[in-house]
């Protein structure tokens, strides 16, 4: 299994479809099960050996940094600073380069959890990456298999492993599950700058070097106050 000491969680946000929950805290540490959100993806990190986690905060930074520093035990926690301007998930991973350093990392989404074996799902992704064909490796959830999702899916994937996006057709089978495995090395030719990680999915897309692993847990988007009132009675 490949080894992977350092993951980033991306936690900047500003939560506009969560309010009003939202609109006196984070949307990180808004909570699901009786933990938040970046809880269950920091611990979800520790139970699968991460070392180090990069976070990165804008909306209620000061409350984010407090919480931050509350916490005990794994990982050691870096904080990515974009109180002045927030740069989304591809520019954020920029400014965060330097910490990322040059081994592959998990980078995942805070309003992304599952119920059932976190940290196994985790290991399996982690198993699954193979830097010679890969630069990115993303955990993609059945589309029939999710809750708090509602479109019409993003990705195919193939039998030798890549994925390929739904493009002009109607629907597609797989949804993005808000978590990959990443060669920071990708992100050399980015600027600071606000923009989304699809940029360079597109650039590694174009080259085949983006994979897809099918997850086996049920998967929750908890990006509306909707979908976390469905998420706690599936983990009640």
């Amino acid at each position: 299994m490949t080894s992977i000491k350092t993951g980033m969680a991306l936690a900047a946000g500003l939560g506009t479809r969560m309010r009003p929950l939202t609109l006196s805290r984070p949307k990180a540490l808004v909570e699901v099960g009786g933990k938040a959100l970046l809880d269950h993806v920091l611990d979800r990190f520790a139970a699968s050996g991460i070392e180090t986690a990069v976070v990165n905060v804008h909306h209620f930074a000061d409350q984010m940094r407090t919480h931050i520093a509350a916490r005990a035990g794994a990982p050691d926690i870096i904080i990515s600073d974009e109180s002045d301007l927030v740069l989304e998930t591809g520019g954020g991973l920029v400014k965060a380069r330097e910490w990322l350093g040059d081994e592959p990392v998990v980078v995942s989404n805070i309003d992304a959890i599952w119920s059932e074996g976190e940290s196994r799902e985790l290991n399996r992704l982690m198993a699954a990456f193979d830097a010679s064909r890969m630069d990115a490796l993303l955990l993609l959830a059945p589309k029939e298999n999710t809750l708090g999702y509602d479109g019409a899916g993003d990705f195919f994937l193939y039998a030798d492993g890549q994925v390929g996006r739904r493009g002009a057709a109607k629907s597609a089978p797989f949804v993005y599950a808000g978590t990959q495995i990443l060669n920071p090395h990708v992100l050399k030719n980015y600027r600071e700058e606000p923009f989304s990680l699809n940029v360079v999915w597109n650039d590694l897309l174009a080259r085949g070097r983006v994979y897809g692993h099918a997850m086996s847990a049920f998967w929750m988007h908890v990006g509306n106050p909707e979908a976390r009132e469905a998420a706690e009675r599936r983990l009640g």
